[in-house]
């Protein structure tokens, strides 16, 4: 059986309602007018009275009139009973087509859109009050739905260029070296440095793009106490040789703050932000570290020396494969730290921000609820 649709169940309910009040009506004129007549001054018995050509004698006048008062109310309300029930079927009907007509255009629009026209709006209804908010809101949904389809679209592509990078060197290698007959072991050992490189990056590159996919939108499995001293330490001995090759010095001043959360996911924002410091640091650069406890959060600031960058364009470098506000530029790495340490701290209730250094440099703060 079809379901009704919302048209014909508003006319319905009106119709019904138009109906019930209608028959309450004619039974209170009913029983009004059969108490009025009921008043009727009684006469000696036996006496005639003519009431509409009919002799009724005196003592039934009263009972006599009551009938026909109550006959004549009964005959006129079931009169305008009809016509006031297809009157109010009939108007809303009528105007309840107008109502949701812009519910109508809506629900045309949903059915309209697909991956591919999400660029379509219900933009301006005549209607005001609820269906035009629901028209602004489902407005405003597709506008994110857009901008996550084209953040995906844009991801998707990065990461494929990012992964054919590699793909392509060892490719290359494997074909040169296949080519040349006269391949030694030593050309056969350089190709196998090189084919292993590229696939250290794709693996790099994985591992990044799981942790991503593991951490945005994503809530804790994990809720532990983190002090965030323990996890900077910990994280700076997995970059100090990196930091000594390049001799970048590194100022700590890290007082115990906890929070409670992931200990993998919280090392690997702190891992991160210092990876990245000396990474995009310059030679003989600085990194400067602090950890600050605090009622409501505790914060963990990671300061460095390194190429200018514009303010303009530091939240972008929260974004998947932007390094220093350029996409896909950099020799080294994919682009994913600061998106990784976006995630992870969201999903920690925390927030991140950063700003330039004068004189060049990146300071980056993350702030996590601190643990009562």
């Amino acid at each position: 059986m079809r379901p009704r649709s919302l048209r014909a169940r508003i006319t319905l309910l009106a119709t019904g309602l138009a109906a019930g009040v209608s028959l309450v009506l004619l039974w209170l004129a009913w029983t009004l007018v059969g108490d009025a007549v009921a008043a009727v001054p009684q006469l000696p018995p036996g006496t005639p009275v003519r009431v509409d050509g009919v002799d009724v004698d005196a003592s039934a006048l009263a009972a006599h009139l009551k009938d026909m008062a109550r006959d004549k109310v009964l005959l006129a309300g079931s009169i305008a009973f009809c016509c006031v029930v297809v009157a109010t079927a009939i108007l809303a009907w009528t105007f309840t087509s107008r109502v949701l007509r812009p519910l109508r255009e809506i629900t045309g629009t949903a059915q309209r859109l697909s991956v591919e026209s999400l660029g379509e709006r219900i933009g301006d209804v005549k209607a005001r009050g609820e269906l035009a908010e629901l028209a602004g809101t489902f407005d405003a949904m597709l506008d994110r739905l857009q901008a996550a389809f084209e953040a995906q679209r844009t991801f998707v592509a990065n990461a494929s260029h990012e992964l054919r990078t590699p793909l392509s060197v060892i490719r290359t290698e494997l074909d040169v070296t296949l080519a040349d007959p006269h391949a030694d072991l030593a050309e056969l050992r350089r190709m196998a440095l090189v084919v292993r490189d590229a696939t250290e990056r794709a693996g790099r590159l994985v591992g990044s793009l799981l942790l991503l996919a593991r951490t945005d939108g994503a809530g804790l499995a994990v809720h532990e106490p983190v002090d965030l001293a323990e996890v900077v330490s910990s994280a700076w001995r997995a970059v100090r040789g990196e930091a000594d090759q390049h001799g970048v010095r590194a100022e700590f001043d890290c007082a115990p703050a906890l929070v409670r959360g992931d200990p993998a996911l919280v090392e690997r924002i702190a891992g991160n932000l210092l990876e990245n410091a000396v990474r995009h640091n310059t030679e003989r650069g600085w990194i400067d570290v602090q950890t600050q406890p605090g009622a409501a959060w505790s914060t963990l600031r990671v300061r460095s020396s390194g190429a200018q960058v514009d303010a303009a364009t530091v939240d972008t470098l929260f974004e998947p494969f932007r390094r220093a506000g350029v996409a896909r530029t950099a020799r080294t790495g994919a682009g994913l730290g600061l998106s990784i340490v976006r995630a992870a701290v969201e999903a920690h209730g925390g927030v991140v921000s950063a700003e330039p250094v004068p004189g060049g440099g990146l300071s980056v703060t993350v702030r996590l609820p601190a643990l009562r």
